[in-house]
Parts: structure tokens; sequence; C-alpha cells
């Protein structure tokens, strides 16, 4: 009985360190595997050629460090306005958005809206007015 008991404590304590262990928050992503992991997705979804997968990972990569360093700002400034996060945000999706267009063929850009750039467009443009 006692042989029986101390086996479920066993296989439950092992069970709860797996979880925990499986739980810890993954380490985040740099700059550049973000943008190599977006330019590699878009590469896929919209057949993109290598050149264009070149500007969207060297555009990423400026834009998001760009975008990470004015965070920085605000958080260093202390500024509690979501609003003022959600805007410089806002302001680094329309320019990177401008720039796919600009590297997109017309078929591409209409996919890309499509995938749900469009709703986000839709979505800045509402903020914006407010």
């Amino acid at each position: 009985m006692k042989h029986t008991f101390f086996t479920i404590v066993a296989v439950f304590v092992s069970i709860c360190a797996a979880s925990a262990q499986s739980q810890q928050p993954a380490k985040p992503l740099t700059v550049e595997e973000r943008a190599a992991k977006e330019a590699n997705r878009l590469e896929e979804l919209l057949k993109l050629d290598p050149a264009q997968v070149f500007y969207v990972d060297s555009t990423l990569q400026h834009d998001l460090a760009a975008l990470e360093a004015e965070f920085k700002e605000l958080q260093k400034a202390k500024v509690e306005s979501q609003d003022l996060f959600i805007a410089v945000s806002d302001k680094w999706a329309e320019q990177i958005d401008r720039t796919y267009e600009r590297i997109f063929r017309p078929d591409q850009w209409s996919r890309y809206l499509k995938s749900g750039a469009a709703r986000a467009q839709k979505a800045r443009d509402k903020r914006k007015r407010k």
C-alpha cells in the first residue's frame, strides 16, 4: 500500500515538474529573428521572389528596430498612456505598409491586404480619426 502511494506521489510530482518546465516563457525573439520569420511567412503567402524577400527583411529590420527604440524612449520617459504606444505602433505599421506597397506586385499587394492587412489598416484609420 505504501509503495503504491509513493509511486502515485512520485508520478504526480514528476508530471507537475514537467508541466512547470513546459510553461516557462520562451526567450523573446530579436528584431532580426522577427524580421526573418515575417519575411519567410510573406514569401510563402505571396510567392515573393528572392529580391522581394531581401527588401521585406531589410525593411522590417530597420522599422522594427526604430519601433523598439521609440518604445524604449517612451518607457524611459515613464509615459503611461497606452494611446501613445498605440500611435507609435500605428505610425510604423503604416510605414511598413507603404514600403510593402512599393515592393509587392499588384497581385501580391491584393493578397497581402486580403490576408488581414486591410482590416489592420482600417483599424489604424479609425484610431487616427478619434
